[in-house]
């Protein structure tokens, strides 16, 4: 846990708080029944080289610095650090409906099938809230998705990074 000198006096009492919320989730002991896993993502741009790369001596490629930008993805990036666990997927957009699949496929993943609950801490983006699994699936889906997880996200304003972050491919 952060000792309570290392939150700055003049941040706002919500993010102090929402700082706080995180922390005691990061300290929590490992359980099996209420893992804890970190979520992050981060857009990539895709590109194709314009020129075959040169192989040196040494047998590592030279690349140019010219490229063709082939478009972008999404990299979602999922981990439980208690458990030495990560997982990266990659999809053509973040959107709501596009979080909302990634955390329907955390809870249906076979290696939660005996936990009560999952916490997932995430940053505060707009498509991170209950309200995306209701826009995504029905509002029973939706509902059994919700009963899944407790969602936990990082202050909006100076913010430690998620342990997500931290593990950025």
């Amino acid at each position: 846990m952060c000792p309570r000198g290392c939150i700055p006096p003049d941040q706002d009492a919500a993010s102090v708080a929402q700082m706080e919320q995180v922390f005691q989730v990061y300290a929590r002991p490992y359980d099996p029944k209420h893992p804890v896993v970190c979520m992050d993502e981060q857009p990539k741009q895709l590109i194709r080289e314009t020129r075959t790369p040169i192989i040196t001596s040494g047998g590592e490629p030279l690349t140019d610095h010219e490229y063709l930008r082939e478009g972008v993805c999404n990299v979602w990036m999922f981990t439980q650090p208690l458990e030495g666990w990560r997982d990266v997927r990659v999809s053509d957009r973040r959107t709501t409906i596009d979080w909302a699949q990634q955390v329907k496929a955390l809870v249906d993943d076979p290696r939660y099938a005996d936990a009560d609950w999952i916490t997932l801490v995430c940053d505060q983006l707009n498509a991170h809230g209950l309200g995306s699994l209701y826009k995504a699936f029905t509002a029973d889906e939706a509902l059994r998705i919700a009963n899944r997880i407790e969602l936990v996200h990082t202050p909006k304003h100076g913010s430690p990074p998620g342990v997500a972050e931290h593990r950025r491919v």
